[in-house]
């Protein structure tokens, strides 16, 4: 990978970005598919350094968390004892967004559990500069983890949303049931409920699944190393917040909220390496 040109690893980074999985990219770039792993490694851990370092008084006002699941290795059922020791299994992302400027100011990549929760949400306090107000769903370890995290400096509120029977086989078996309505209900403070909302952050989840691959459901993409799924994860936000235009805002996220001043290319992505 030193041999490498920053204009064949901006190339490859431009790659994976997109959707293409590690071997596709290797093919389409003309490396071999150790190169393309390094580079995912270097580049995943230089982003994750610089977003944790610069993503800091953020001025959001609306906040938007969760969860979006994926599998390493094996879904959770089909993974040994063994392999789960590995890290094979369930993995989710957690992730917030801001309504306003849409900028990711956080995320992490762990199990669904109370811990976790706590974890992401004392890291996401710790990155804003005023009172926000915070908006979930209706996962019953959020109410302790916002709590333990803002206190009472915060407005938080619920959306809970109502879905239909499941229906078991047939179209419908990847699929959610419909969603048939939702209740807003405020948990701290005094929410706006015009605001109480996880539009946002559902969309970005989507993106997620549109943009790496190995979120990509019912192929064999998935990831094998839960570091490597980290790194995609670092390098997919790297390129969200700081080298994509957000169509409705004209700019990058980071941009929006006063972290960066331009449009970074994918050769300064590169180079954080």
């Amino acid at each position: 990978m030193n041999r490498l040109d920053i204009q064949k690893r901006a190339q490859i980074i431009g790659l994976l970005v997109e959707g293409n999985s590690l071997r596709a990219a290797s093919r389409l770039a003309d490396v071999s598919i150790n190169t393309v792993t390094k580079l995912l490694v270097d580049v995943g851990m230089a982003a994750m350094s610089y977003q944790d370092e610069h993503l800091r008084n953020l001025p959001c006002k609306r906040i938007q968390v969760d969860e979006i699941w994926a599998f390493v290795g094996a879904k959770q059922a089909n993974a040994s004892p063994e392999q789960k020791a590995q890290g094979w299994g369930d993995i989710w992302t957690w992730t917030a967004i801001c309504a306003d400027t849409k900028i990711i100011p956080c995320w992490l990549v762990g199990p669904r559990n109370l811990e976790a929760a706590k974890y992401f949400l004392e890291d996401l306090s710790l990155r804003l500069k005023d009172r926000v107000q915070l908006t979930s769903d209706g996962w019953g370890g959020y109410k302790q983890a916002v709590d333990r995290a803002f206190g009472e400096e915060i407005d938080y509120a619920q959306l809970v949303k109502v879905y239909a029977s499941v229906v078991t086989g047939g179209p419908s078996r990847y699929s959610p049931p419909p969603c048939v309505g939702a209740e807003k209900h405020a948990v701290i403070g005094r929410p706006v409920k015009r605001d109480v909302s996880t539009s946002y952050i559902e969309r970005s989840n989507l993106t997620m699944r549109m943009n790496m691959r190995r979120f990509t459901r019912l192929t064999n993409a998935f990831s094998k190393k839960v570091e490597n799924h980290a790194h995609a994860v670092s390098l997919h936000f790297m390129y969200y917040n700081f080298g994509r235009i957000h169509k409705s805002l004209r700019v990058t996220p980071a941009m929006a909220a006063g972290v960066a001043d331009h449009v970074w290319s994918l050769e300064e992505i590169a180079a954080l390496a």
